[in-house]
């Protein structure tokens, strides 16, 4: 079920954004990363030239600081999927320089500020994919490799092995986005030759099983494709990408769908989101040939003012 807050003065909208120290890396899009230690981890990427990255930094949302770190280990590359377990982040897959499609994998410590390679992906290259851990492993599912995939793979760190677990429950698609609320992991949103999917799932690692949920229903609203997902307490975010910028909110305990607000910043997608100690992040991101080299805060307990930025 989908439902829309009033935008009327009279009524107050929760979910306001701010913007925080610019990336100190070059504008780009479409590129991944993780969280580790409520410190975020991204890198790899396009510029506005389409040149394929491979630097690599970190953003301290405390400090509100961006700091580079050693260059990713593997090719340069976009659309790359990443994730984190333990005290360690993993990158993956995507497309090269040639727009070759990748199944390499990469494990960085933050501790030594060094890469290394790690088993390759158990499934076929592509790229586009989407990512989460749960538990002690790393989820790797969806994307491109010339067809769409609806397959998923488990990364466990400690055999560096990957198992082929159970495949999405739904459509085949590229570009979906994800988050994990009570050691569940939601998928949805993507698209499958160009058709914006509106189906949404729940994966339970413990059982190895997909969990339908209720779908977006209305396809202009919170149907996407490349947009950017996080999870703050019990309630999933879900905005940009294809769509517009407004923010929608999913409750896990009512399965139900509402708006929340808008995006401060400019309409992209390709972005980059994540969410640590209560507050959510997005930055980065394209629309059209250009590129995003802005981050903004968003804090879901604070009235929305608009006319802060």
């Amino acid at each position: 079920m989908l439902s829309s807050c009033s935008n009327e003065d009279d009524v107050a909208v929760l979910g306001d954004w701010n913007r925080r120290s610019d990336f100190e890396g070059v504008a780009r899009n479409a590129v991944a990363g993780f969280v580790l230690n409520n410190v975020a981890y991204m890198g790899t990427g396009t510029n506005a030239d389409n040149d394929r990255l491979k630097d690599f930094w970190s953003y301290d949302p405390a400090r509100n600081t961006w700091t580079q770190l050693a260059d990713f280990g593997g090719e340069a590359r976009n659309t790359a999927v990443g994730f984190a377990v333990g005290t360690k982040g993993y990158l993956g897959t995507g497309l090269n320089a040639n727009s070759d499609r990748l199944k390499d994998f990469w494990e960085f410590d933050p501790t030594a500020n060094a890469w290394k390679r790690i088993a390759d992906f158990g499934g076929t290259a592509r790229r586009n994919a989407v990512a989460f851990s749960v538990g002690n492993k790393g989820y790797v599912g969806t994307g491109f490799d010339g067809n769409y995939l609806k397959d998923f793979w488990a990364y466990d760190p400690t055999k560096d092995t990957w198992e082929k677990t159970a495949s999405y429950g739904g459509a085949k698609r590229l570009g979906a986005i994800s988050f994990v609320i009570d050691g569940l992991a939601y998928v949805g949103t993507g698209n499958n030759n160009g058709s914006a999917e509106k189906d949404w799932w729940a994966y339970d690692a413990t059982k190895d099983e997909w969990i339908e949920k209720g779908d977006f229903e209305d396809d202009e609203l919170v149907q996407r494709s490349y947009a950017v997902g996080f999870s703050i307490g019990n309630k999933g975010y879900v905005t940009l990408g294809d769509g517009s910028t407004a923010v929608w909110v999913y409750d896990v305990a009512t399965d139900d769908w509402y708006e929340q607000g808008i995006f401060e910043g400019s309409a992209r997608q390709y972005a980059f989101g994540f969410a640590i100690n209560g507050k959510g992040y997005v930055t980065t991101g394209s629309s059209g040939s250009g590129r995003f080299d802005d981050i903004w805060e968003y804090d879901p307990t604070v009235e929305q003012d608009t006319d802060t930025n």
